[in-house]
């Protein structure tokens, strides 16, 4: 097979499927190209949380875009369960970040002035408030953070219909086809190589996650990315117990419309190891129970993991490849990719066309100073 395309896209992640649906929106011929299932690793293990004001601590770039892609919810849910009425999952009953001490409630005081001054809705909440609102969290915790527009949705789900959505506007997606080599010349991409022959795109876009290191290595590129391996598990409830996420050092509960409650996610750093382990799910049950007790008696469902893609800096990769003409990459989004996927696809499409004015902060022209202060360390 030999086809001929506006752009190629490595990796059917939820990003990857995000850039597909924008550039399809935008009248490209687009494909889609993944070496197993669409969103079969970490967009179809994670928990979902759309935690801009959550994960992120700092106002600046990545702040800024996580925000902005929080709030492209609103109007992008709709738009693609009317594509292809695949149901999402989106809730919007908030995140309640808990302090177990003293120390945790001082710095979470400290987060919210932060986040007021970047006009954002931040809240502290007494223990006595957080039980009134949400009965079955312990009493042992001194209080919570609550970010009322920090929401949640079904990541899996999601990544789906990001996929099914850039079908229906022409996109083609092909599973289970791997990348061996990238067609070059006198530094620039002209398309790829592949089980089915060579398909050929002036524009290719890596959007692989934590293996988007590996693919760019073969045009000489060592991306300073590293996987970091996540462990989740999640039990049935015959009653709520916990309308909005809780979420805490190092667990999270996360409640899901299907009478579910996922409960993640350990840290694993430099592993592709997918193995769940029994130390893994026990940490995470012990911190689970100290949140809210009562979970100790939901029924079992199951445990999995995810490879999540950590930069040097903690900011995305979003722009071209620094010596390699027509070859993009959007990588390294490590705990938000759900979150920012709106925004991801939105970038990159503009990126693509030559519409982005701004400087954008996440290119890779910062690639060389992020090389050496990482020497040893990342590479």
């Amino acid at each position: 097979m030999r086809k001929i395309f506006d752009a190629l896209i490595v990796g059917g992640g939820i990003n990857g499927s995000s850039i597909a649906f924008q550039l399809a929106k935008r009248g490209c011929k687009v494909a889609v190209l993944d070496k197993g299932k669409i969103a079969g690793k970490a967009s179809g293990a994670a928990a979902g949380i759309l935690g801009a004001q959550t994960e992120l601590t700092e106002d600046g770039p990545l702040f800024q875009l996580a925000c902005k892609s929080r709030s492209m919810y609103q109007s992008l849910i709709p738009e693609l369960e009317d594509l292809t009425q695949v149901h999402i999952g989106y809730q919007n009953k908030g995140v309640y970040k808990v302090a177990a001490n003293k120390e945790e409630e001082l710095v979470l005081k400290r987060l919210i002035e932060s986040q007021q001054k970047a006009d954002e809705q931040a809240e502290w909440f007494t223990i006595d408030d957080l039980i009134k609102r949400e009965p079955f969290v312990s009493n042992k915790l001194r209080g919570a953070m609550y970010i009322p527009n920090d929401g949640q949705v079904q990541a899996y789900e999601l990544s789906l219909a990001f996929a099914k959505a850039s079908i229906t506007l022409g996109a083609e997606i092909y599973e289970y086809t791997h990348v061996s080599d990238f067609i070059l010349k006198e530094k620039k991409v002209y398309g790829v190589r592949t089980g089915l022959g060579e398909l050929l795109a002036d524009s290719v876009i890596v959007a692989s996650g934590a293996w988007s290191r590996e693919i760019l290595e073969r045009t000489g590129l060592s991306l300073p990315i590293i996987p970091v391996k996540g462990e989740c598990f999640s039990v049935k409830i015959e009653k709520p117990l916990v309308q909005g996420t809780i979420f805490s050092h190092g667990c999270y509960i996360v409640p899901k419309q299907s009478g579910r409650l996922v409960v993640g996610a350990t840290v694993k750093i430099n592993s592709f190891d997918e193995k769940v382990t029994f130390g893994g799910i026990s940490l995470l049950i012990e911190k689970a129970q100290n949140l809210v007790p009562e979970i100790a008696h939901a029924e079992w469902e199951g445990a999995w993991t995810g490879i999540r893609p950590q930069s040097a800096d903690g900011l995305p990769f979003l722009g071209q490849h620094p010596a390699c003409e027509g070859l993009y990459i959007a990588a390294g989004h490590f705990r938000n990719g759900i979150l920012l996927a709106p925004a991801t696809g939105e970038l990159m499409a503009d990126i693509l066309e030559g519409k982005t004015e701004q400087p954008n902060p996440f290119e890779l022209s910062r690639l060389e100073c992020l090389v050496h202060s990482s020497k040893g360390v990342l590479l």
